[in-house]
């Protein structure tokens, strides 16, 4: 082979070993949004990555459903609620463990063995509303978080009749197990909102943490009426936000809130509006708005005055109808831009 041929084939080598490089290369980091329904809410999500990974946020959401979904027959919670308990897999354990924490340090006001009680108000998967005391009695025989333990592998309850519904904590589960998704491919900035729901790590596209902003406690049960009461500065963890202002119906001049009193079975009254917590992970902050919610005003603000470990923030209705706002200072200092009057 003459000089040229030689510098020809090794020209021709080393355009080969550059096109395979550049192919092998990851593309650019970019800005990606996903969003769509999910469990009969909207999800949005941004995230910055070299490649889209749509197809694996569905496989998340596939994943929590079929674990933990009273609302899909075929999923693991189904089965315990149809028979004597069911095998668990690690996202059902996860939540099992979690509530178990906020049930002890809520004083049982976090319970999710309250599906039935749920049910009989009507805010279930089946229908029911303004069940009379008697009923209530009967059902809360077999109501309490006590009634079923994890052995092992196994999820196991005392009483058949005893049921599990895990929706005040499962959108914040699912928020975060996008966010674990995340970290496996090595996305460091991203959000994720589930049906208000939220976590978040690192910076947006301007290169700041990322602003989540709290809805008032609009009157009305239509889930696009949205007014800002404050925004948050958030990098990291989550923020979930429970009210009784959207999911309630009227009947006899009384109005019927979906937040059920799981140790008197009846839907919970008082001025309590709405909650928002923020915490290191979204299923901590998911579970405790709702905890809060039953606790009520006073006591939320006598149990998480002091927390450092959790941020709180209740809007209340006055004697007179006017929105009250407190925080503790943990959320105090995650608050960007207190609207105006608050």
């Amino acid at each position: 082979m003459d000089n040229n041929h030689t510098r020809y084939a090794l020209v021709l080598v080393a355009l080969v070993v550059m096109v395979a490089g550049m192919l092998l290369m990851p593309g650019r980091k970019r800005f990606y949004t996903s969003q769509g329904v999910v469990w009969t809410t909207e999800y949005h999500i941004t995230y910055e990555a070299r490649h889209d990974l749509d197809d694996s946020i569905q496989l998340i959401f596939n994943t929590v459903d079929m674990s933990v979904s009273p609302f899909n027959g075929a999923s693991l919670i189904s089965a315990f609620n149809q028979g004597a308990g069911c095998r668990a897999d690690s996202l059902l354990k996860r939540l099992y463990q979690a509530s178990v924490t906020v049930w002890r340090e809520s004083n049982g006001a976090f319970d999710p063995t309250v599906m039935p009680l749920v049910n009989a108000w009507g805010f279930g998967y089946k229908s029911g509303s303004m069940p009379t005391r008697l009923q209530l009695d009967s059902i809360l025989g077999f109501v309490g978080f006590y009634k079923v333990a994890l052995r092992g592998d196994s999820l196991v309850k005392q009483d058949i009749r005893t049921q599990l519904d895990f929706s005040s904590i499962a959108k914040g589960l699912a928020c975060d197990e996008i966010g674990r998704l995340f970290a496996r491919h090595g996305v460091s900035n991203w959000l994720v909102e589930i049906g208000g729901e939220v976590a978040a790590c690192g910076v947006n596209k301007r290169g700041t943490a990322w602003q989540v902003s709290v809805d008032m406690p609009l009157d009305g049960d239509s889930a696009n009426a949205h007014s800002s009461a404050m925004v948050l500065q958030v990098d990291s963890g989550g923020v979930a936000t429970s009210g009784n202002y959207r999911r309630y119906y009227e009947q006899g001049g009384k109005r019927v809130s979906h937040i059920i009193n799981p140790h008197t079975g009846e839907s919970q009254p008082g001025s309590l509006l709405s909650v928002t917590v923020t915490a290191t992970d979204c299923m901590t902050a998911d579970a405790w708005a709702t905890a809060c919610m039953v606790l009520g005003e006073q006591a939320t603000q006598s149990l998480m005055s002091s927390r450092d470990d959790l941020g709180v923030m209740t809007i209340a209705a006055d004697s007179t109808g006017n929105m009250v706002v407190w925080s503790n200072r943990r959320f105090a200092n995650q608050v960007v831009t207190p609207q105006q009057g608050q």
